[in-house]
């Protein structure tokens, strides 16, 4: 059998949550020739490449980023074990880990993922944000608890794992006053030749508009593409064009942006999904996070 050493891990995780080999000497008291050599011991013994170099950063591969959410639960146990062998009291949180898709608007997942914060029984989440493909992959072997996305799993992926539709919305259409002005009268049709924000064509949000704007032969002028939503929110408040964002959260798309809405795609559907390992929903946090979207959310 083969034993991983936590030495090594340590030194690791101590360097991937500082930053730097740099700044890890100083809590390890250790030099940087040391913490370097076993960190390589460690890739070897792993046969995965963990850091990359950046300029004169080091990064996380992605090996290095699953490694590391694993030395944190390990290195976290291992606190929790010392603290209770010193008699001191524990009132452990339960650890719910969320991989959220990075094409999902992040104003819904703080929606969804609300009213699990709200369980009578103290929760500490854990948020990381990828590919849908990368998260899933990550769900299999027990990584996450929950994936909260916008589509569903595809026939292609080959991972065992159970789609559960939170609900679904309209899509609402977002500018600021000057553009609003504009392009309110008139609307759909005044989004002819109008200067538009769209997502990438990986969103299943873009796609949805590429049917909608063919099949009304309304044709909105391409400002840009973003893949994070929020990116693409920013330039919208500053003018760059008009964008499109789940009616469902429109308040809180008008606040936080200072824009307006200028009209809704009501024939433009988002849905959103939480997949999980389990057929049958029994994590409590998972439950209340469904329970909510579908009675409060989307209802």
């Amino acid at each position: 059998m083969e034993w991983l050493n936590y030495h090594h891990l340590l030194y690791f995780w101590t360097v991937a949550r500082l930053g730097s080999v740099a700044r890890a000497t100083e809590e390890l008291y250790l030099a940087q020739p040391t913490i370097s050599a076993q960190i390589r011991v460690l890739e070897e013994s792993l046969g995965e490449k963990l850091f990359t170099r950046v300029g004169r950063n080091l990064a996380l591969t992605e090996v290095g980023r699953t490694v590391f959410r694993y030395a944190d639960e390990i290195f976290s146990l291992g606190r929790e074990l010392h603290d209770t062998l010193k008699g001191r009291s524990v009132g452990r949180p339960v650890r719910f880990v969320v991989g959220i898709a990075d094409v999902l608007p992040k104003l819904i997942a703080h929606r969804l993922l609300e009213p699990a914060l709200s369980l009578p029984d103290p929760l500490r989440i854990v948020c990381y944000e990828d590919k849908s493909e990368r998260l899933l992959a990550e769900l299999a072997v027990h990584g996450l608890d929950l994936v909260l996305t916008d589509a569903p799993i595809g026939p292609t992926v080959k991972v065992r794992a159970f789609n559960h539709l939170l609900g679904e919305c309209g899509v609402s259409v977002f500018g600021v006053a000057k553009l609003a002005t504009t392009y309110r009268r008139r609307f759909p049709q005044s989004l002819d030749g109008a200067p538009f924000l769209f997502p990438t064509e990986n969103t299943d949000l873009r796609r949805s508009l590429d049917q909608w704007v063919e099949a009304e032969k309304i044709h909105p002028l391409m400002m840009g593409e973003f893949e994070d939503s929020a990116l693409l929110k920013v330039f919208g408040q500053n003018g760059m064009g008009l964008f499109a964002g789940p009616s469902v959260i429109e308040a809180e798309i008008r606040q936080q942006y200072g824009v307006q809405v200028i009209g809704r795609l009501n024939t433009v559907r988002e849905r959103f999904y939480a997949i999980s390992v389990e057929r049958k929903l029994k994590h409590p946090a998972v439950v209340a996070i469904s329970e909510s979207a579908r009675q409060n959310l989307f209802e």
